[in-house]
């Protein structure tokens, strides 16, 4: 892997402000911020034009967030040697596979989050690539994201991180807490709904619940291998990672979990109320077929005998007859009445 202290320095603008026709958030090479952090971990943001070299282990650390979506973005860190020919090929695939593993005697991490516009749509989910070594991490993404920019608002805010390990750690804990508010707001409104369905009114929440089920299920299918592979990295982590950091990747591996636990949860809790919602929902149907059929064998009479009378052919009886049409109402009334009897034998059968 090259040497950033070795390779000639790309030029490269001050991150606050977008150059002309750049994508909002970014300077004109795709950089959205770029900070120092010193060795007690105070942070310095880099406002010159050139891209510092890395410093040394124990001398602090640099943090370079890139926006992907900038087409010269991967030409600007090819050139400041910010990653090797491998780590650019992976970013360029857009692989959005969850994974944390070692390479070499560097970490790379792809993680997916909530989009920084999420509205609880199963698509406003985006990837963030993630580059970790002694004295450097990057940052990529081709879509705002919640955590991302969590992380860079503690930063400006003056939040001190101590070593690359600890601000990866710091950005898998707002990952976390961005996933807890998603569990609590979604919570909250199926309480709503679940009070109404208790009431009834299940019928026009259904698409609703089905909405928010599938933005839990993508969440959960997209999240839930992070654990896991943080766990196997831990258990083979690259020599520079001290014990301290171990502890601290750790403590966020169990935090996320506990999280996706929640998340679990409320999915079968999700998945329970529709259940129920279909239960009632078939009960009114059958209720309804009930009535549909009932009504149908009390008009089967009527609608025999009317066919009959009604084929104007010869032989008709009772057709000249002075009380023809008593008789035949008479007559279709019994077998109304003979009927409706029958029906209710049957109703009355099973219940027994």
């Amino acid at each position: 892997m090259p040497d950033p202290a070795a390779a000639h320095p790309s030029p490269m603008p001050s991150p606050p402000e977008p150059g002309p026709g750049a994508p909002y958030g970014a300077n004109a090479h795709g950089v959205i911020c770029a900070y120092r952090f010193d060795a007690t971990g105070v942070a310095q943001a880099l406002g010159d034009e050139r891209l510092p070299p890395v410093p040394g282990e124990g001398a602090g650390f640099v943090w370079l967030h890139i926006n992907l979506s900038h087409a010269g973005s991967l030409e600007t860190l090819r050139r400041a040697g910010a990653l090797d020919e491998d780590l650019l090929g992976a970013m360029q695939q857009g692989s959005r596979a969850t994974r944390i593993e070692r390479l070499g005697e560097s970490l790379f991490a792809v993680v997916n989050d909530v989009t920084f516009d999420f509205s609880f749509d199963p698509d406003d989910i985006a990837t963030l690539w993630v580059h970790v070594r002694p004295g450097c991490v990057l940052t990529a993404r081709r879509q705002p994201l919640r955590s991302i920019d969590r992380l860079r608002m503690a930063v400006k805010r003056g939040e001190r991180l101590g070593s690359p390990v600890a601000l990866l750690d710091h950005l898998l804990q707002d990952q976390a807490d961005e996933l807890q508010v998603i569990v609590r707001r979604t919570a909250d409104r199926i309480d709503d709904i679940e009070d109404e369905l208790l009431k009834g009114r299940h019928a026009r929440h259904a698409a609703e619940v089905a909405h928010l089920r599938r933005v839990l299920v993508r969440l959960q299918r997209l999240l839930a291998p992070e654990p896991g592979a943080l766990a196997r990295m831990l258990s083979h982590p690259p020599g520079w990672v001290t014990d301290d950091d171990r502890a601290q990747l750790q403590r966020a591996s169990e935090e996320f979990s506990l999280v996706l636990r929640d998340a679990a949860a409320l999915q079968e809790r999700i998945k329970l109320m529709q259940d129920e919602t279909a239960a009632r929902q078939a009960e009114e149907n059958n209720r309804s077929l009930f009535t549909l059929t009932v009504v149908t064998v009390l008009a089967l009479p009527i609608n025999l005998v009317s066919g009959l009378l009604g084929m104007n052919v010869g032989g008709i009886p009772l057709a000249d007859h002075g009380h023809g049409f008593w008789i035949m109402l008479a007559l279709i009334t019994v077998l109304t009445l003979l009927a409706a009897m029958l029906v209710l034998r049957q109703v009355r059968g099973p219940r027994d």
